[in-house]
């Protein structure tokens, strides 16, 4: 069995912060987003993890051989951003025969996937109910098995969201379905969606089911990223002890980084290298080598190796950044 995490995807929503960090890189709780998806995928029986890759693809292999040397990969560079249907197609003379898990990479999620492996479906596909089915892509079920998908729907057929963690048998099938929507130019949102490959599956009457996740988080903007902090500090509990502050479980401090007569937390994140004085900052991400100084900061992203000096306020600061507030 084969991975494939398609990781080329510019982060839009993301900047300033994407056009120096790509997406996937970017740290939650003290761990880059995929880290989290690579210390699930190393609990399978996985030979080869194929990353399609595009802006700043050089960042994600070499912290993959860095930080994972036992995992075997492979990257593909998407050159043009036609979609996730066309960067999955991209792998296929890497993957097609041989079962493999496609997950995306800017998702964290929860759950165990042995169970996704298991039946002899042609694919399953990770779901979560959600209370805004319209966000994402969404699947139409008879029991457990699925009769349609749709990629963000503009009016409601089902509250199951395409969770971004999918298990596909028949590769074969699958390609020949992204090949067929890719040769025809069927587009969706103006891309080539997997989401149409597997409709296209099904059409052809293959039999997918679903299997369930039990916690999914999108990291592709800075309030699901906050969100995504908040859950996965408040699993981990704690918050170090610095004498002369005070920091606030759940909080992460890096080892390396420097907090000085501050209230750092609940729910704050502070990288490697970071340096946080004089300040009040909670529920925030900090990166590495960032300056916080005289800052009342909350709900905020400062980017590495930013700097933020004086004032309360709510900041989405990208990295290399200064911002001064009410000083001269």
């Amino acid at each position: 069995m084969k991975a494939i995490i398609p990781v080329a995807g510019m982060g839009t929503r993301l900047r300033p912060h994407t056009y120096t960090t790509p997406k996937a890189l970017f740290q939650v709780a003290g761990r880059p987003i995929l880290a989290y998806i690579l210390d699930e995928v190393v609990k399978l029986s996985v030979d080869e993890v194929v990353f399609v890759v595009g802006h700043l693809g050089d960042k994600i292999v070499g912290y993959v051989r860095r930080e994972y040397p036992e995992l075997g990969i492979y990257a593909v560079e998407q050159e043009e951003q036609l979609g996730l249907g066309h960067a999955v197609y991209l792998t296929r003379e890497r993957t097609e025969g041989e079962p493999v898990l496609i997950i995306y990479g800017d998702t964290i999620f929860e759950g165990d996937l042995r169970g996704a492996l298991e039946g002899g479906a042609d694919a399953r596909i990770g779901v979560k109910q959600v209370d805004d089915p319209g966000r994402f892509g969404v699947v139409v079920t008879e029991g457990d098995r699925i009769v349609r998908l749709v990629e963000k729907p503009s009016e409601f057929l089902s509250d199951l969201a395409i969770a971004g963690v999918n298990f596909v048998r028949n590769t074969p099938l699958l390609f020949r379905s992204l090949e067929t929507i890719i040769r025809e130019d069927r587009r969706t949102k103006g891309e080539y969606q997997l989401t149409d490959a597997f409709q296209e599956m099904v059409e052809r009457g293959a039999r997918l089911e679903v299997f369930r996740i039990e916690n999914w988080f999108d990291c592709g903007k800075p309030e699901s990223l906050l969100e995504t902090n908040r859950h996965l500090l408040s699993k981990r509990g704690g918050a170090p002890d610095i004498p002369g502050s005070v920091v606030l479980p759940p909080s992460f401090v890096a080892p390396t980084a420097k907090i000085e007569s501050s209230i750092v937390g609940p729910y704050t994140s502070v990288a490697e290298g970071a340096h946080i004085e004089g300040s009040i900052v909670r529920n925030s991400i900090v990166g590495e080598g960032a300056l916080v100084k005289g800052c009342l900061l909350e709900g905020s992203i400062v980017g590495d190796r930013a700097r933020a000096l004086g004032a309360y306020q709510k900041l989405n600061v990208g990295d290399s950044s200064e911002v001064r507030l009410g000083v001269s």
